[in-house]
């Protein structure tokens, strides 16, 4: 249950390190691959910094999303099958950070419960 749990961040870490790499961006690329190591350390500020890192992955892929619609626009090509992908996976990659509010996670990361006020 607890692998199936960290199954959507892991996936959207890897392609979100793939993309970077892609791009020959390898800092980012490796800060990417790290969040992957941080789903293993059971502490709540490493849960926090791969939502954070999710959070920015999700507007990354939007700003990519631009710049090939973009880019397929001034060449008069079709986008809107291109626009759907990258907008799913944007979609995707923000959804994967929202797993730690599943309380097996919240237990695990030492998350508490939510609050009220």
């Amino acid at each position: 249950m607890l692998f199936a749990c960290l199954l959507p961040p892991a996936l959207a870490a890897v392609v979100l390190a793939a993309h970077f790499y892609r791009a020959g961006n390898l800092a980012l690329a490796g800060l990417a691959a790290a969040l992957l190591a941080l789903l293993f350390v059971p502490r709540a500020w490493a849960a926090r910094v791969v939502q954070l890192g999710l959070a920015a992955g999700a507007l990354e892929w939007l700003l990519t999303l631009g710049r090939l619609v973009q880019a397929r626009q001034a060449l008069g090509e079709p986008y809107a099958r291109l626009a759907a992908i990258v907008g799913g996976v944007a979609l995707a990659t923000a959804l994967a950070a929202l797993v730690f509010r599943i309380p097996r996670l919240r237990r695990r990361f030492g998350l508490g419960r939510p609050s009220t006020d």
